[in-house]
């Protein structure tokens, strides 16, 4: 079950600092994020996937607008134990398609060096690596990629 929660969901919020504290172990420390953090005045939409029998929360992805028709994904963070199940996959099409439900014809995200598994999934998603963008340009650890929509 896949539904729009508001930012500040606990079970949202949650996952996201499940998401903090995993990138912090693989980075060594907390500066791994060019730019100012996701809030509720800056995400245009937030969506929390949930495990349909017990109602728990298994992931969590944002859209931020960067401009008329562009988007940012944000926050996209599955639980370790309920990666490779297909959920991360229906997030991404879930947000894919709010996106296009507001004129958003690209999808841009943002994702690290030390995050392989991202990477893979992301290309096999159908999202080109494109060079940085905005507040990345000039990390040593940011990646991105995009992906055309319509």
């Amino acid at each position: 079950m896949i539904e729009a929660r508001p930012w500040d969901d606990p079970a949202g919020a949650a996952l996201r600092k499940e998401q903090r504290s995993e990138l912090d172990a693989r980075y060594g420390g907390d500066d791994h994020e060019p730019g100012p953090l996701p809030s509720a005045a800056d995400i245009d939409h937030f969506l929390v996937a949930a495990d349909p029998a017990s109602g728990v929360a298994l992931a969590c992805g944002a859209l931020r607008r960067l401009d008329a028709t562009s988007a940012e994904i944000k926050r996209m963070y599955v639980v370790p134990h309920a990666r490779g199940t297909g959920v991360a996959t229906a997030l991404l099409r879930a947000l894919e398609a709010a996106a296009v439900a507001r004129g958003w014809t690209t999808i841009r995200l943002e994702t690290g060096t030390f995050q392989p598994d991202a990477q893979r999934f992301y290309v096999r998603e159908g999202y080109t690596p494109i060079p940085l963008f905005g507040v990345y340009v000039g990390s040593p650890v940011s990646l991105c990629y995009e992906r055309k929509l319509v």
